[in-house]
């Protein structure tokens, strides 16, 4: 049994993982000590926080067609799936919580290690999203995830900056 998403369903996603981003940013802002750093993380927080306002206006434009339910679903079950796929993709809670910083690092050593782990959750997003993108029909919105990887991309972009 095929089941086909809508652009509105991806949205939904694209705003959790976003607010998934926020708590991993604010998370490692309290891992390390200098001042600089954990301002810088914190910034990433509210970006985080700005794309998913970013995402949830776009979503309030959307068509009733890129709305359009795909199956009967009353009990809310296809919005619950789309809940737990964006909770364990990216910026999934249990990498957050097996992200270890190795006794003895250097504030430098962290700063980098955190860099490369936002780096790669924006690259696993990106990949998801591409995916997520084959289950819409061009009718529901398909073109419109194209909005959300091109976010994602510019995440890259900032963060390559950051660590570089």
């Amino acid at each position: 049994m095929s089941y086909d998403f809508n652009a509105d369903e991806i949205f939904q996603i694209a705003e959790q993982i976003e607010r998934n981003g926020a708590t991993f940013y604010r998370k490692m802002s309290e891992s390390v000590s200098d001042e600089q750093m954990k301002k810088e993380l914190l910034n990433l927080e509210s970006m985080e926080k700005e794309h998913e306002k970013t995402f949830s206006s776009l979503r309030a434009n959307l068509s009733a067609q890129e709305r359009k339910q795909t199956v009967f679903d009353p009990e809310g079950e296809a919005a619950l799936y789309l809940q737990a796929l964006s909770d364990i993709r990216v910026f999934d809670k249990q990498a957050e919580k097996d992200f270890v910083i190795p006794s003895g690092s250097s504030e430098e050593e962290i700063i980098r290690k955190i860099f490369r782990e936002a780096i790669n959750l924006e690259k696993e997003s990106i990949v998801f999203y591409i995916g997520m993108k084959e289950l819409v029909p061009e009718a529901l919105g398909k073109k419109r995830i194209d909005e959300i990887i091109k976010e994602e991309m510019g995440h890259i972009r900032l963060l390559s900056t950051k660590l570089f």
